[in-house]
């Protein structure tokens, strides 16, 4: 029994003298190359690194130095100046769940192939990590991370896991070709639905702040998020601009606030502008909204031939439409103002009270095809329930039948000018009269218009003005019908 006794414990010896043998030579280049080759070794993935280190000191931890990680044939995973590893009793049930990783110095890229990394940890700690991650829907690259996450158990599909907590912030990042700096993001990962509880960034020259629930199927909710001093620059038209918010199901925001932006873009831009949006809910190329409001402002704001100067919008919206309580802007060297409501119901928009005053405009010189064109699906009738004209000069360049307006003046009420979505006068009464005008290199002075129209005809019951040698009066009638279109009597 003695000599069994014996045995054991120089059995035991002999492995204790393996065990710290190869301990330390895990501890030189040489032993470091060999783990590389015999983990990389029928694994399908290719993991090296140049040495281990271990202290004593913290025993349950091993630091591992100048590692590279990756699927085979691929793009390393993993490229890091050092990784320390955590261990815990964890390990005796589950050998590939570290209790903590830390990665220094280095890149991260994660991509769908490489998601379903074979270890997890209870922390994943990143510390001034470059962090990239391509082919995930999120074109995401960012420079300069430190965070972490907890716990992180990632798999097919999910790079951070189904379920976890996130604290990060970025020197840089890049999201889906949207610059940031000085990023800082915490939230929480739940079955799919992220949680962005704190979101701050300096974008554009400017910074954002706020916070936002993305669910699972897509759809955002923002409840709060405020950009401030916006310096932006973009090579897309105003439609793809916006583009972007018709792709997710459903954007929900609670609360938006701009102050002094600035966007251009290659035919629109907009200067000093100040926006507050409450309450109002985008879906399926539509919007929703209870008790939404929008309040905006801006120093000048150009769109195509449209160029206003300190335009002021206020406006509430409900399930019935959009209550407009205000629109004015200098346009055109005048003035411009209006309030109304734009009706869900028929897709109809009705102005209470319509002004126009000091405007020196040239009508754009495809105004005859514009007339024609059919309106958008969300304007099929438009009617001015009260309008006034003060002061106007109205010109038209077409070199085959030129003609300008001077000094028109005009009123009117419960003018329909759009109909199943075309141009037209359908209803209602104007009268119109200026000091002057020219018609083809003719000129007229004092020249006056009255018409009444209903959905049969159009009444003009005054048309006059002083020529050179006397004055022309006349009456007319046009046929609004489809059995006879465009008849006329004079």
């Amino acid at each position: 029994m003695k000599f069994l006794g014996k045995l054991i414990l120089w059995l035991l010896v002999a492995l204790l003298l393996v065990i710290i043998g190869a301990w330390f030579l895990l501890q030189t280049h040489w032993g470091a190359r060999q783990a590389s080759a015999w983990l990389s070794n029928g694994t399908g993935w290719q993991v090296s690194f140049d040495e281990m280190e271990h202290d004593f000191s913290s025993p349950l931890h091993v630091q591992l130095r100048n590692v590279t990680f990756g699927r085979e044939g691929k793009p390393a995973t993993l490229v890091a100046k050092t990784v320390d590893i955590g261990f815990s009793t964890r390990q005796f049930s589950d050998p590939l769940h570290a209790d903590e990783i830390v990665l220094n110095d280095g890149t991260l890229n994660l991509s769908p192939h490489s998601a379903d990394l074979p270890f997890a940890a209870d922390r994943l700690m990143l510390r001034n990590m470059a962090f990239n991650s391509p082919e995930t829907g999120w074109a995401l690259s960012a420079q300069r991370v430190t965070g972490g996450v907890s716990p992180w158990t990632p798999e097919a599909g999910n790079v951070l896991g189904k379920t976890a907590q996130i604290q990060m912030s970025a020197g840089s990042m890049t999201l889906n070709g949207v610059e940031a700096s000085n990023v800082l993001i915490q939230g929480k990962i739940d079955q799919g639905e992220v949680t962005l509880s704190t979101l701050g960034a300096d974008v554009a020259r400017g910074t954002l702040t706020g916070n936002a629930k993305r669910s699972a199927d897509g759809s955002w909710r923002v409840d709060n998020l405020q950009l401030n001093e916006i310096r932006l620059q973009s090579p897309a038209s105003l439609a793809e601009f916006f583009a972007p918010l018709t792709t997710v199901p459903s954007l929900q925001i609670g609360r938006l606030d701009i102050t002094d932006a600035r966007l251009q873009g290659p035919d629109w831009a907009v200067t000093d502008l100040d926006l507050s949006l409450r309450n109002l809910t985008l879906s399926h190329g539509g919007w929703q909204s209870e008790d939404g409001t929008l309040s905006m402002n801006a120093s000048e704001f150009i769109y195509g031939s449209l160029h206003f100067f300190d335009p002021i919008l206020n406006a509430e919206f409900s399930p019935q439409g959009i209550a407009l309580r205000q629109f004015s802007s200098r346009w055109e060297g005048g003035m411009v103002r209006t309030s109304g409501n734009w009706l869900r119901a028929g897709n109809a928009l009705v102005l209470d009270d319509t002004a126009f005053a000091g405007l020196e405009y040239t009508l754009p010189a495809n105004w005859k095809q514009l007339w024609m064109t059919p309106l958008p699906a969300w304007l099929q009738s438009l009617t001015l329930k009260k309008f006034s004209a003060s002061r106007n000069l109205i010109i038209d360049v077409d070199p085959a039948f030129p003609w300008q307006i001077t000094a028109l003046d005009g009123y009117g009420g419960e003018l329909q000018l759009v109909k199943n979505g075309s141009w037209g006068v359908w209803n209602g009464s104007a009268t119109l009269n200026a000091a002057a005008a020219t018609f083809n290199r003719i000129d007229v002075r004092r020249p006056s218009l009255k018409l009444n129209a209903t959905a049969s005809t159009v009444n003009i019951t005054e048309l006059s003005a002083f020529t050179e040698r006397g004055i022309l009066q006349a009456t007319a009638a046009v046929s609004q019908l489809a059995a006879a279109p465009g008849q006329s009597e004079l």
